[in-house]
């Protein structure tokens, strides 16, 4: 019985995040070891489902990174990376593309359907849905060409509205191109934060592979975005979390509500994040 009684309350406990999320948009960056664990794989399309269900509407903009290095350690090529970028030739590009839209987006929308979710993969490319340029590194005042590598020029939302208006999950592939036909890897954190702007979304969440934000070694529940130039620069932030943070950071001066970076490796994340009193993870406020 009292099991039963702590479900209840659970479920009393999430009643005022239902209403005032119903009706909105939640885009969530999936990647990183929630997406190669199986059982954390299909943790998440529960979430999804459960999101959907109670009448908020997730989009889902997916990496792939382990597995795109796999296949091509497969075919045995090697990759080399600048600034924590893939190089990426046409050949790579087309691996790259196979992979996440033929293989990592059909399977994150097949978890999708088994959690009893309705999802569609498509890839920036879908109806124009992200317009794409290409991407140099900088380095010392100095350009270097890195590939295929694109960076976000615009989104066209169109088409996540329609597939939101029908009941449907949006999973993205962060596939770009430009004017001219060429197709660009994107990364997955970048097309997240501009879509959520796009959509002028409730949240962005960026699941990872760490608690948060971690400040002193602790992790900082909350962070406002006037302070986090200081902070990169004082060297509480840094490395692979930069990008990240300054993702957040983007994404709310464009409009997005709150963004929050959580621990993809803590089942059901999604929900503890938008669910509960506490939250997990890191939020990013105005």
């Amino acid at each position: 019985m009292q099991k039963s009684i702590e479900k209840v309350n659970t479920l009393i406990e999430s009643l005022p995040y239902i209403r005032q999320f119903s009706g909105k948009t939640v885009v969530i960056k999936y990647g990183g070891h929630a997406m190669v664990d199986q059982n954390l794989a299909l943790s998440f399309a529960k979430d999804m489902a459960l999101l959907k269900l109670v009448g908020i509407n997730p989009v889902v903009v997916h990496g792939g990174g382990p597995q795109i290095e796999n296949l091509l350690t497969k075919l045995d090529i090697k990759s080399e990376f600048v600034a924590g970028l893939r190089v990426t030739d046409s050949s790579t590009m087309e691996i790259v593309e196979m992979v996440l839209v033929g293989k990592v987006n059909k399977e994150i929308v097949n978890n999708i359907h088994l959690a009893g979710g309705r999802a569609v993969g498509i890839s920036g490319k879908d109806a124009a849905l992200i317009k794409a340029k290409k991407l140099y590194h900088e380095e010392k005042g100095e350009k270097k060409d890195i590939g295929l590598v694109g960076e976000v020029e615009s989104v066209n939302p169109d088409i996540i509205s329609l597939l939101e208006k029908d009941k449907f999950i949006p999973v993205i592939a962060p596939i770009g191109a430009d004017d001219h036909g060429n197709t660009y890897n994107i990364n997955a954190d970048t097309v997240a934060g501009k879509v959520a702007e796009a959509l002028k979304a409730e949240k962005l969440i960026l699941l990872t592979d760490v608690p948060g934000v971690l400040i002193g070694g602790n992790l900082a529940s909350t962070l406002f975005i006037k302070d986090v130039d200081s902070l990169i620069q004082k060297g509480e932030i840094k490395g692979g979390m930069i990008p990240k943070v300054n993702c957040c950071v983007e994404a709310i001066k464009g409009g997005v509500g709150k963004a929050h970076i959580i621990d993809g490796r803590v089942e059901h994340a999604v929900l503890l994040e938008i669910f509960t009193d506490g939250g997990v993870g890191t939020q990013f406020l105005k």
